[in-house]
């Protein structure tokens, strides 16, 4: 797993981060997750990429756990276990894409 925390006083905006993934070949597509609802373990045969656009998600992976805030970034191997919760009140909105391994 890759993780990228955003660094700049100003987070990017969702077009911008839209832009970013297609720069990189990516075709994003949006996901949100309700408050305090968790999803559940999963596997997929690809690597997926995903940045936080607004709220906070917790993140699972074989175990380790790391909360991700607007503008933070995951890369997860295909074939990784994982799960996933929205923190807060509000949901979480992530833009996410599928790499072929």
């Amino acid at each position: 797993m890759l993780i990228t925390r955003w660094q700049a006083p100003l987070t990017p905006t969702k077009s911008q981060i839209h832009m970013i993934l297609e720069d990189e070949g990516l075709e994003p597509f949006e996901e949100v997750s309700e408050p305090q609802k968790r999803a559940g373990e999963r596997r997929q045969p690809f690597c997926e990429v995903r940045i936080v656009t607004e709220g906070e998600l917790l993140f699972n992976i074989s175990g380790t756990q790391f909360l991700l805030r607007p503008g933070d970034r995951v890369e997860i191997p295909g074939n990784t276990k994982y799960s996933y919760w929205a923190q807060g009140e509000r949901p979480c909105v992530c833009l996410c894409a599928h790499r072929a391994i």
